[in-house]
């Protein structure tokens, strides 16, 4: 016996009651509303985490590198919370793994207005590819890892690319 109730066959059963951190989660996941938009929320929510963005980076990559290990960080936590709640694999709402890889990304990127764009346009096309490791990580990793770490793998590519282009001075 687990101490848990036990429902009647056929009777109505109800979700548990959300508590503050569930709210969080969600809140988080859909990166304040982002996720929510009825189409593209991957792309709402890459562009979502600009004005954070523009708040972190004049420290320098410094600050950028340690908001993307706090977002990442974070999303896992979130994701999983909110992934296990719903019994989903991967809900298309969850936005906050875009916003992580797109800090990865930023990372490597100049302060330019040129450098965030790019790094945007960088991060939303190998989240779309997801080249290896990411669609491995997608496809393996269960859980709240699954769904951002495939991001935060599509971000170091976006990086890696932005490393290539500024030693080529393209940027």
């Amino acid at each position: 016996m687990t101490g848990l109730p036990v429902a009647s066959p056929g009777a109505p059963t109800t979700p548990a009651r959300r508590d503050a951190a569930d709210w969080a989660a969600h809140v988080l996941c859909v990166w304040f509303g982002c996720g929510l938009l009825p189409k593209a929320p991957g792309t709402f929510g890459t562009l979502g985490a600009i004005p954070l963005y523009l708040v972190v980076r004049p420290y320098g990559r410094g600050a950028v590198a340690g908001a993307a290990v706090v977002l990442t960080l974070v999303g896992l936590w979130a994701a999983d919370r909110v992934a296990r709640r719903l019994g989903a694999k991967d809900p298309q709402f969850i936005c906050i793994d875009e916003v992580a890889g797109v800090f990865v990304t930023w990372i490597a990127a100049p302060s330019t207005t040129a450098g965030l764009i790019v790094g945007v346009v960088l991060f939303r096309v190998f989240d779309q590819l997801k080249p290896w490791p990411a669609r491995l990580a997608e496809r393996r990793l269960p859980g709240g890892a699954g769904i951002v770490l495939d991001d935060v793998a599509a971000g170091a590519w976006g990086a890696a690319l932005l490393v290539i282009a500024s030693w080529l001075h393209l940027l």
